[in-house]
């Protein structure tokens, strides 16, 4: 008696073909399908469900020794924050059904030691999606590196994206005075002054950013919130107040264009007003995850604070979302839902 082999089971998964100039060109990013294996003791198979588009990912693709996490290689997987199900287990701490975020996405499976895989609450949100927001970030950021006073008054760039729609509004929670956005369109400005409730905003393409800036802070700003660089870093060092504090979070500027972004300018306004300007990683920060998680859990249980989630179908589209996602075509958090 034969007996007929198992099919061996594939999935699709991405790999760096070339190091872009600037935004990805097609074919920058392969895609192609591979045999997936089962587990080896100690390990695990997750089929993931969902990937996380950041970026922050344009950074790892260039030629940027400088940045704080692992850059793709030519050649081999890419990797990125996803969440997924376990479907077999070679190790007794996880379990087939468990859900698990971990850190190799930009694949339909992954298989890997069950320490890569972090048990999350399949509960605790309407979507799994929602265990890959950024609002960690945005709440270390405002929190502990800007130091956020009740009265103050907040700017946030990139206003509408993952980390700035959320920053804001946890901003006006945490008893921000006045809080200020901007954007790339008039449609996003209008969701920012609507829909998530900023005091004020506008369109950085709209004229000098200075010059918006001051209409919309005339009494200047205590807090800002850097999502990009540039010239909007520049205009809110102008506007800051004396003893004002800046979270150096993205860097969208240098990641749209490619291009070496001049930072901050001039440093006297910088020395005169006294001014903090600190960089940071949510990973110094994870301390701060369960307190954060807890009052995030109840913002979305009593409707005090939306949560903008764009979702793209199927890991071939993912090079084309991140692209898209850089030119700002994209609202909240954008994920791609995956297939397997």
């Amino acid at each position: 008696m034969t007996t007929t082999p198992a099919p061996v089971r594939r999935g699709l998964q991405a790999r760096l073909a070339a190091r872009p100039q600037g935004l990805p060109a097609p074919g920058d990013i392969e895609i192609t399908e591979v045999a997936v294996p089962d587990p080896a003791p100690g390990e695990v198979l997750v089929r993931n469900l969902f990937l996380s588009l950041d970026p922050g990912m344009l950074l790892l693709m260039a030629e940027e020794p400088r940045v704080p996490s692992p850059r793709y290689e030519i050649g081999a997987p890419m990797h990125g924050d996803a969440v997924g199900e376990v479907l077999v287990s070679a190790h007794p701490g996880l379990a087939p059904g468990d859900l698990v975020a971990h850190r190799l996405g930009w694949r339909e499976y992954a298989v890997a030691g069950a320490g890569e895989f972090r048990r999350v609450d399949r509960d605790a949100y309407p979507s799994p999606s929602l265990h890959l927001g950024f609002g960690l970030v945005a709440y270390v950021g405002l929190v502990e590196v800007a130091g956020l006073r009740p009265g103050d008054t907040v700017f946030v760039s990139s206003a509408a994206g993952a980390i700035g729609s959320l920053a804001g509004q946890i901003a006006r929670l945490k008893g921000a005075g006045r809080v200020i956005g901007s954007a790339g369109s008039a449609a996003k400005v209008a969701r920012l002054t609507g829909r998530l409730g900023f005091d004020a905003a506008f369109d950085h393409h709209d004229g000098p950013v200075l010059d918006r800036l001051r209409e919309a802070a005339p009494d200047g700003i205590d807090v800002y919130f850097d999502n990009t660089g540039g010239e909007q870093l520049r205009a809110a060092i102008e506007v800051m107040n004396e003893h004002g504090r800046i979270a150096l979070c993205g860097a969208l500027h240098r990641q749209s264009t490619g291009r070496p972004d001049p930072g901050p300018g001039d440093p006297l306004p910088v020395v005169a007003k006294r001014l903090t300007l600190r960089g940071f990683t949510v990973r110094e920060h994870l301390h701060k995850a369960a307190e954060f998680g807890a009052q995030f859990r109840g913002w979305l249980r009593d409707g005090s604070i939306v949560y903008d989630e764009t979702v793209i179908d199927g890991l071939v589209n993912a090079p084309a979302a991140l692209t898209d996602l850089v030119r700002g075509r994209y609202t909240g958090k954008t994920v791609v839902r995956l297939g397997g």
